[in-house]
């Protein structure tokens, strides 16, 4: 316990930042900011406690602010989860090191435990706010011949650049949006449409982020260069990813912390 609390502190406290790599600190916060609308009061006053007053959307980047410390190499995988179109993740093997559906399972697993510290409540928290946002980007439930996207090279407008990151930031960022604003114009759901976002598991959910994955695959060439027409065809698919993301962050949190 004594060397998690040390390790925690050296990653609040470290100022070295590495670089993202899942929807960029755009989308992350949009994930956060929208799981905010749908917690149940419990679930706020609880989560509140732990994270010091602070927002969803304040600590949703932190699984990647980490990489920069070795410390931390181990939850690395737990970022995606790659096997070859046309195979089920059951039945495909498995990293020894774990994956996204492993570590969205751990983290569940360690706020649900009530003998669980609080530092490793705060932690795994803000992991699993992440991973719920890397859930939902397509390139993190990919390929490993090309890295989910990242040794698929593309040009975004003039610039040179790869599947993955279009995905992560480019597009997104092109759209010129803060994270509260992306939120604040998600699309308007009735009561119905939110139930049926909620159902299913992790798993389920992990296989319609495969499916788009295999759209996106199919649609994009390498070396093609991508612009409007790209935006025209994806943009709205992405935003309701980033929303999707949050309601169903938020249903995994009101149950915790129910």
């Amino acid at each position: 316990m004594k060397k998690f609390t040390v390790a925690l502190l050296v990653a609040l406290f470290s100022t070295a930042i590495a670089a993202a790599e899942d929807w960029g600190k755009t989308g992350h916060r949009v994930v956060g900011e929208i799981a905010g609308h749908y917690l149940s009061k419990k679930a706020k006053k609880e989560i509140r406690n732990l994270l010091d007053g602070h927002s969803l959307a304040f600590v949703s980047n932190y699984a990647d602010d980490i990489k920069s410390d070795r410390q931390f190499d181990a939850f690395g995988p737990w970022h995606y989860v790659n096997f070859p179109f046309g195979e089920k993740y059951e039945t495909h093997p498995k990293s020894e090191e774990g994956d996204i559906i492993k570590g969205i399972d751990k983290c569940i697993a360690i706020l649900e435990n009530t003998s669980s510290s609080k530092e490793e409540r705060v932690f795994y928290l803000k992991m699993l706010i992440h991973f719920l946002g890397d859930l939902h980007q397509p390139l993190h439930i990919g390929l490993e011949e090309d890295k989910g996207g990242n040794d698929f090279q593309v040009r975004w407008f003039n610039d040179g650049t790869n599947l993955h990151t279009v995905w992560d930031s480019k597009m997104l960022d092109f759209y010129d949006m803060s994270y509260s604003e992306v939120a604040l114009n998600a699309t308007v759901l009735s009561k119905e449409q939110v139930e049926a976002i909620e159902k299913g598991t992790v798993v389920d959910w992990m296989y319609e982020s495969r499916e788009l994955c295999e759209n996106i695959y199919a649609n994009t060439e390498i070396g093609q260069k991508l612009s409007y027409k790209y935006m025209y065809k994806y943009m709205d698919t992405l935003r309701f990813q980033l929303q999707k993301g949050g309601i169903r962050l938020a249903k995994i949190l009101n149950e915790i912390f129910s």
